[in-house]
């Protein structure tokens, strides 16, 4: 399955500069693990935002949330989920 994710980091203003450093260098670590493994096939950044869209894919909604709930940031990331399904004209 396909699914459309939006995602939006809520970390606090005042979380200190070497904390925010080290979460984002382990999110880049696991997003780079989640695209060898097939799951994260595009993301995208939104611009203005501190925001990615991102196109998964997963055996099933189970399995996308242990891949998203695996990412460093997770707690404090706001999540929109979309299952995509193949449009007719694309076959």
């Amino acid at each position: 399955m396909e699914f459309l994710v939006r995602t939006e980091n809520l970390l606090p203003p005042d979380t200190p500069d070497d904390t925010r450093e080290r979460l984002r260098r382990a999110e880049r670590e696991r997003a780079q693990q989640l695209r060898e493994a097939g799951v994260l096939k595009r993301l995208w950044r939104v611009p203005g935002r501190n925001a990615t869209v991102g196109l998964y894919e997963a055996d099933d909604p189970a399995t996308l949330h242990e891949a998203l709930t695996s990412l460093p940031m997770w707690k404090w990331m706001d999540v929109t989920v979309e299952a995509l399904a193949t449009h007719p004209q694309e076959r």
